[in-house]
């Protein structure tokens, strides 16, 4: 077969609302994950300088804030947003339920 197909609500959570999908989907070099974030909600202050990945995180549904580098940026649902890999970041959901989809790689081979 040349595809794989999942459910993503058929994966289980991990954390709170966390939804790993890499596995699942078999990919090798991308990861995608889906965030279910309740009102209020914040992520863990992180960055991705050991293994190079850069990511783009989607909201697709509510509003929330992404501090990168220590600077807020306000999405609204359907903007994006990428973070170089050595950029810190961190969630910040606003006060209703957000949505979003999680996409990283690494430059490497």
């Amino acid at each position: 077969m040349s595809y794989t197909k999942v459910d993503s609500r058929d994966v289980e959570p991990v954390g709170e609302g966390l939804r790993f999908l890499r596995d699942p989907l078999d990919c090798e070099k991308l990861g995608v994950s889906i965030l279910d974030a309740d009102p209020g909600w914040t992520g863990k202050q992180h960055d991705h300088a050991e293994d190079g990945q850069e990511e783009v995180y989607v909201l697709i549904d509510g509003a929330a804030t992404v501090t990168i580098e220590g600077e807020d940026v306000e999405l609204t649902a359907g903007e994006a947003v990428r973070i170089p890999a050595e950029a810190t970041r961190q969630i910040h959901n606003g006060d209703t339920e957000s949505t979003f989809v999680l996409v990283g790689a690494s430059g490497g081979e």
